[in-house]
């Protein structure tokens, strides 16, 4: 989002308290949904949800240490095969960020208004809630504007105040627990689960993942982290998650009878303190609802800003994205972000249907994240991590996110057709910018024909359309060999012609002195450009050593982005981390 200096990087628990505000605020209503439809093993599916949540911890750091790049899923299917398919899983974490962004901010406005009313204020209409949610979605848009230190400021505040507001929560329950004793509990036992179904615990368990949505969001700004800080960001959120969510699913067991969870299942926590601690405590946890649901707002705008800024410069979104502001930040993809909320906010009908989107697009983006992780041991079994999580791990964790999924469309067959109501047009916006010159092409010709009957206008109109193609195709890419294998030469020219609108391509190798080149790797390259004359191959050789500071200068040297700069997995005996080599894509 900024500066990528050192001193502008994330900390342990500033970067936590980003993502974590996002994962904890599923405190406020997992617990409620595991009662209703697993009843007394509500808490059982809980721990069930942190074991699938221990898999995923080993898989987003074996990827995450591997390819050190924001983007997430994005990221690790960039890198392992087409941007076409990394795309997909783009869009649906854009999807999930903007579900959360519209829901939570809609949810921390009810919040706080319902304590308005609590003491006496008079009940708020429905265009008071919508410019209430509107003013806190652009507050948080400013606050983003500003830069991720600040942003990671407040949240780190946002965090610590619920934290310690679940834990009184806790002691409170256990002090009611002592002191009223255990009827309720084992009543609880032996009733069925308020919601009829054929499989309570499966059911249970595929709402309860609900409750590790936002762990995925730690990924998409790790580039704005120190280094080492990211594995103990997901270490944090898993042990907050695994303790609360299973706690206060068990101690509400004890306290609330089944029979009335559902009515109090917007509210579940709020009625816990009321009843544990008194209206203090009821309050105490309403407002703390409103203030860590506020901090999920800014979590969604931290995650999208990383992720939009990352496909901008990939060319799957426009470029003028890229532009920063005086505070170092990219202020117009913040912007954009926030009025395509307020546009959904006021279009979208049913904000549960929104619900239906989020869940969809968060667990099939976490599937996508594994399947990102089988593909980095296929094909990037070279480069180095700190983590390598079994072959056992992968298949558990896709199984059982697979299984989620599947028992949420089950539940409600018509989230999934508003889902693609969101998708098909996110997805087809990108679609354009990766075929924008297969578009231009078809206007060229249509422009031609129509310049044979209009005459100078429609030849203005051809002449602009070919200049934007030849911009386009004018982009150089960059490949670094380090030898003559033709096959791994090939292999890059036929990605390049897959996945980028360029008819440019420079080969480069970096050697010590030019005795070391081959002589049969400029016969290859001839041979190369030969067989693909749509593509203009050059070679050149560059003395020196290939180190970060070589690639920035020839970056600068030649106007070529460093995301358009590709290379073969480097070895274990390679001595940079890829996170220091500014975005150079994997192809090989």
């Amino acid at each position: 989002m900024s500066g990528t200096g050192e001193q502008q990087k994330l900390g342990e628990w500033q970067a936590t308290a980003i993502c974590g505000n996002d994962i904890t605020s599923s405190c406020l209503y997992v617990s409620a949904l595991s009662l209703m439809w697993a009843g007394a093993l509500g808490p059982v599916v809980l721990v069930c949800v942190a074991a699938v949540l221990f898999l995923f911890r080993g898989i987003y750091t074996e990827v995450l240490s591997a390819l050190p790049l924001n983007g997430g899923a994005y990221n690790a299917l960039l890198n392992t095969t087409s941007k076409q398919r990394a795309s997909f899983a783009a869009c649906l974490t854009l999807l999930s960020y903007f579900a959360t962004a519209v829901i939570s901010a809609s949810e921390a406005v009810h919040y706080g208004l319902s304590i308005y009313t609590s003491f006496g204020g008079s009940t708020p209409s429905g265009q008071v809630l919508y410019w209430c949610t509107i003013a806190l979605l652009g507050a948080f848009a400013l606050l983003t504007t500003r830069g991720i230190g600040e942003s990671a400021n407040v949240a780190l505040v946002i965090f610590i105040f619920h934290m310690v507001t679940l834990s009184i929560l806790v002691i409170a329950c256990l002090a009611y627990l002592f002191s009223h004793g255990t009827d309720i509990f084992y009543a609880n036992l032996s009733a069925e689960p308020p919601r009829d179904s054929s499989s309570p615990l499966l059911f249970g368990f595929a709402v309860a993942l609900l409750g590790i949505s936002g762990f995925e969001s730690s990924a998409n700004f790790v580039e704005e982290q120190k280094e080492g800080v990211f594995p103990k960001t997901l270490r944090n959120m898993w042990v907050a998650v695994s303790f609360f969510n299973p706690a206060i699913c068990l101690l509400a067991l004890g306290i609330v009878p089944l029979a009335m969870v559902a009515a109090h299942r917007e509210a579940l926590l709020a009625h816990l303190g009321h009843l544990a601690g008194g209206s203090w405590l009821g309050t105490l946890v309403s407002f703390d609802a409103s203030i860590v649901l506020s901090g999920a707002v800014l979590t969604s705008f931290v995650g999208t800003t990383g992720l939009v800024h990352r496909m901008s410069l990939d060319r799957c979104l426009p470029q003028l994205l890229l532009k920063k502001s005086r505070f170092n930040t990219f202020h117009r993809i913040i912007f954009l972000f926030f009025i395509l909320c307020a546009t959904l906010l006021a279009v979208a009908k049913d904000l549960e249907g929104l619900a239906g989107v989020y869940t969809i697009s968060f667990l099939s983006v976490m599937a996508l994240f594994a399947i990102g992780n089988i593909l980095l041991k296929l094909k990037r079994d070279r480069l180095p991590r700190s983590v390598r999580v079994s072959w056992l791990t992968l298949v558990l964790a896709i199984i059982a996110v697979l299984i989620g999924l599947g028992a949420n469309i089950a539940l409600n067959p018509h989230n999934f057709q508003i889902f693609l109501f969101y998708f098909v047009p996110t997805i087809a916006l990108v679609s354009v910018m990766l075929h924008g010159t297969t578009l231009l092409k078809g206007l060229l010709f249509a422009s031609n024909v129509m310049t044979q009957k209009i005459g100078h206008f429609s030849r203005t109109t051809t002449e602009w359309i070919h200049s934007k193609i030849e911009q386009i195709h004018s982009q150089q890419m960059v490949f670094f060999t380090r030898g003559d294998n033709i096959s791994n030469l090939n292999q890059a020219v036929l990605y390049v012609m897959d996945n980028e609108h360029t008819n440019r391509l420079r080969v480069v190798t970096v050697v010590k002195d030019r005795s070391e080149v081959p002589e049969s790797i400029k016969q290859d390259i001839n041979f190369l450009d030969r067989a693909y004359p749509e593509v203009v191959i050059t070679f050149e050789v560059i003395e020196g050593d290939f180190t970060p500071e070589l690639l920035r200068n020839l970056s600068d040297k030649w106007n070529i982005p460093l995301n358009f700069m590709f290379i073969g997995s480097p070895g274990d005996h390679f001595p940079h981390r890829l996170a220091e080599l500014g975005g150079v894509r994997l192809i090989i």
